[in-house]
């Protein structure tokens, strides 16, 4: 038995919030009957309905505005994990990050349980753009767009794919956008061109954008359209 509100939750298609707002106006039927009490007790074998359509626990899609301070994992005995940010529902639904960011870094995190979709998004065939902004030690110019454009090499000799680099006004700010996601290979580009990274937001996976009215630790449940969109992508 879980609360309603929790099982319309854990359906991924609404927040904790939207349910209870779904529940009190009437729109939510169990077995046949509305209910209006977000608390009242569901068994699993319970039919809920919310306008007439069956609710189901299919694959969740969050936006997370990841802050600073706590790792990109599931798990971890010493860390803090993006995780640890989500109401208990969503903690066990058995959710992951599609993809990583640095410990120190903010931004965009998609989590999901949907692990096709996850891999097809990160697959290096696929190609999906990432674009971080970036603050920088130094002064970025033409000739920083150019050798990104061309692939940058990195400390180790790795060569990687053609990157985006726009720079902002005042060159110590920038837009990069990348094809691949070799570790930390924001960081290790820049600092390739004596340009070391300070400040690392990741803004947009794929067709995705942050929500600007997310705050840093916030997240939402995905709309139907950015889901389309990813699937689409």
């Amino acid at each position: 038995m879980e609360r309603l509100d929790k099982r319309l939750a854990a359906s991924g298609r609404w927040s904790r919030t939207e349910a209870k707002a779904l529940i009190k106006a009437g729109r939510v039927a169990v077995d046949g009957a509305v209910c209006r009490a977000p608390e009242q007790k569901v068994d699993d074998g319970a039919a809920v309905t919310v306008d007439g359509s069956p609710v189901d626990s299919g694959p969740v899609y969050l936006m997370l505005h990841k802050p600073a301070g706590v790792v990109s994992s599931t798990d971890d005995p010493r860390e803090a994990t993006v995780l640890s940010l989500l109401p208990e529902e969503y903690q066990k639904r058995g959710l992951f990050p599609a993809g990583r960011l640095d410990k120190d870094a903010e931004g965009l995190l998609l989590l999901t349980d949907d692990g096709p979709l996850a891999h097809r998004l990160l697959s290096p065939k696929y190609h999906v753009d990432k674009v971080y902004y970036v603050e920088v030690d130094g002064v970025l110019g033409e000739s920083d767009v150019s050798a990104l454009a061309r692939g940058a090499v990195l400390g180790d000799g790795t060569r990687c794919l053609p990157a985006g680099l726009e720079v902002l006004e005042g060159g110590r700010s920038a837009r990069v956008t990348l094809r691949e996601g070799k570790y930390h290979q924001v960081k290790r580009m820049l600092a390739s061109l004596g340009k070391p990274v300070i400040y690392l937001k990741r803004v947009a996976f794929g067709p995705l954008v942050l929500d600007p009215a997310l705050p840093k630790g916030g997240w939402r449940v995905l709309n139907l359209q950015e889901i389309e969109a990813l699937f689409r992508h």
